[in-house]
């Protein structure tokens, strides 16, 4: 129960808040930590290596001590201490408010919305039209909610799951937390190093594409329950392996196939090439869909803590 409250808990924050302030949310500080790693090293990939292995698990004991920590000050210590984390490390309502907003923008005000753009997507902006915008913020909505809510909620109830029973409650909700956290310090290290350039990102790149499998997939068949049908997973069958990375295609060619629009990084891949750009209205509908599908991930990972 403590671990589904703890959920909720963060979900609600999620909703209230948004995001922790930038100057000491946690992932911006990580982030930090990881900035001195992306230089340039005699052995670059034996460097990448040891970071990708070692800065995501001092993440994940710092966040078990801290934890198992706030059990001992208070017996809701710990509770407070994980809502908090997790909050810090899942995103919703901040991906979606960004990604509506650019759409709008889109339509109004095109390149203040290039230049927007760029808290959603990490492509050059600068030359794309008005439909290419819609479906950066599109394609960059579903891939986000699976690197930012689906893989840590799901980390989180994975082990909750295996450990429950096994293990003492405060423990248990230590090592839970501790998973999700790790696997939000992996996603940020592929998203600030993992590049084909940088070889120093290479370990941090395989690592996440291992770690992203399952959830990345989860993040469809959730989208797909969340647009009420199966054919949107179905269908995204057909364009998932168009992207370069092995994990990103399933939840944008989900969504691609559930508002039936095209989405499109020109001269890197075209999911549903048959149909057309996204419209301010399509793409706004794309937005509230992932918005759905976020609350149904928050909610099925509590009824999965508590099983």
């Amino acid at each position: 129960m403590i671990a589904a409250g703890v959920v909720l808990g963060a979900a609600l924050l999620d909703r209230l808040v948004g995001e922790p302030p930038e100057r000491v949310h946690p992932v911006a500080l990580f982030g930090r930590l990881v900035a001195p790693l992306d230089g340039e090293w005699r052995y670059p990939c034996a460097v990448g290596t040891a970071g990708a292995v070692f800065l995501p698990l001092c993440v994940a004991v710092v966040v078990a001590l801290a934890v198992g920590a706030g059990g001992v000050v208070h017996p809701l210590g710990g509770g407070i201490v994980a809502t908090v984390t997790l909050f810090s490390v899942t995103s919703l309502r901040l991906l979606c408010s960004t990604a509506s907003t650019v759409i709008e923008r889109s339509e109004t005000d095109l390149r203040r919305a290039r230049e927007e753009l760029l808290a959603l997507a990490g492509r050059d902006a600068t030359t794309l039209s008005a439909g290419e915008v819609r479906s950066a913020a599109v394609e960059s909505s579903a891939e986000n909610l699976a690197d930012g809510l689906v893989a840590p909620l799901f980390a989180f109830g994975v082990v909750a799951s295996l450990v429950a029973g096994r293990v003492d409650p405060p423990v248990a909700l230590a090592l839970a937390t501790a998973a999700a956290a790790w696997v939000k310090a992996v996603n940020t290290m592929d998203s600030m190093v993992g590049y084909r350039s940088k070889p120093v990102g290479t370990a941090s790149a395989r690592l996440d594409d291992v770690v992203m499998w399952v959830p990345s997939r989860l993040t469809a068949v959730v989208l797909s329950v969340a647009a009420l049908s199966p054919d949107p997973v179905v269908s995204a069958r057909r364009w998932a392996r168009k992207p370069p990375s092995p994990n990103s295609g399933w939840p944008m060619a989900t969504l691609a196939a559930a508002l039936q629009v095209r989405l499109e990084k020109p001269g890197v891949y075209i999911l549903n090439e048959i149909a057309s750009l996204p419209t301010v209205e399509e793409g706004q509908r794309g937005v509230a869909l992932v918005r759905r599908a976020g609350w149904l991930s928050f909610g099925l990972t509590a009824v999965i803590v508590v099983g």
